[in-house]
């Protein structure tokens, strides 16, 4: 019976010494796998996500798309002013419409004006103090509103 009992607890620890050194073996070569897979996926991983929806595309507007945006303004006021004039309402000057939604925001508005030529002093004033030359007000005012409607 001592024969046996010896050579079962003999048995028994090389089979847990031959599961330790299996996990340690497969554990490094996962870590291998994954390195050169990381590796050599390049550039896949940086794609993901992006496409036609992306919010972080870097594609100039063609001046030909710009104007089939236009166009297809001018389509949606022509249809609401058909929509009124089925109603009876008195139809909408397209043109006049047109120009004060493609106009950009606020450049008719003297509240912002006002606003943006406080800012505009407001940096001629550390200008000054740091020895530069101040801008022209009404410029500097024009710019940066043209600037805005972009």
């Amino acid at each position: 019976m001592g024969l046996r009992a010896d050579a079962a607890a003999r048995s028994q620890t090389t089979s847990i010494d031959a599961f330790g050194t299996i996990l340690i073996v497969v554990s490094l070569l996962a870590v291998v796998i994954a390195a050169v897979s990381y590796w050599g996926s390049g550039g896949i991983y940086s794609g993901l996500g992006r496409g036609d929806l992306d919010m972080e595309r870097d594609r100039p507007v063609a001046a030909a798309s710009a104007a089939e945006a236009q166009e297809e303004i001018r389509q949606m006021l022509e249809a609401k002013s058909a929509r009124r004039e089925a109603r009876g309402k008195a139809p909408i000057d397209i043109d006049a419409e047109l120009a004060s939604l493609t106009r950009g925001p606020g450049l008719g508005d003297p509240g912002l004006r006002d606003e943006v030529r406080q800012l505009v002093i407001a940096r001629n004033e550390r200008r000054l103090r740091q020895g530069k030359d101040p801008l022209d007000v009404e410029e500097e005012v024009d710019r940066q509103l043209r600037d805005l409607g972009e």
